[in-house]
């Protein structure tokens, strides 16, 4: 849990991170700032009609990245969709300015999380360092 607590908190101190997906052969980045962590995973969150959505269902391989105060961080791994009710709740109980766009009912939210992943927190100054989770 030590080692997704970094993640976390990196992610969330950063505000902004980058999420990469694949659309057939064509890589797709765009920025995200929702993460939570539900029953000890790394959650995200986004629109059912959102082709990030589709992309992740059709290719779970993601790897995201941030840049906070001369450092970054990559997390590679797979994505699975958790359509409960409490994982959609939990994200936006954390998020509830997007309770306007978004309810944990309304079909259209959706969360996923990582089943595995390896994160590596880099800058020019210092030794890289890899963590699991």
């Amino acid at each position: 849990m030590e080692n997704l607590q970094k993640v976390y908190d990196f992610l969330k101190e950063a505000g902004t991170y980058y999420l990469a997906t694949v659309e057939g052969d064509q890589p797709r980045v765009r920025p995200f700032g929702t993460v939570n962590i539900f029953e000890g995973k790394l959650y995200i969150q986004t629109g059912k009609i959102k082709p990030v959505a589709h992309q992740i269902m059709d290719n779970p391989k993601v790897e995201i990245c941030a840049f906070k105060n001369g450092e970054w961080i990559r997390v590679c791994g797979e994505m699975y969709l958790d359509d409960r009710i409490e994982a959609k709740k939990a994200m936006l109980d954390s998020y509830p300015h997007l309770r306007g766009m978004y309810d944990e009912n309304d079909g259209n939210t959706r969360v996923f999380c990582f089943k595995s992943a390896v994160a590596t927190i880099s800058s020019f100054t210092k030794p890289a360092e890899t963590v699991e989770f």
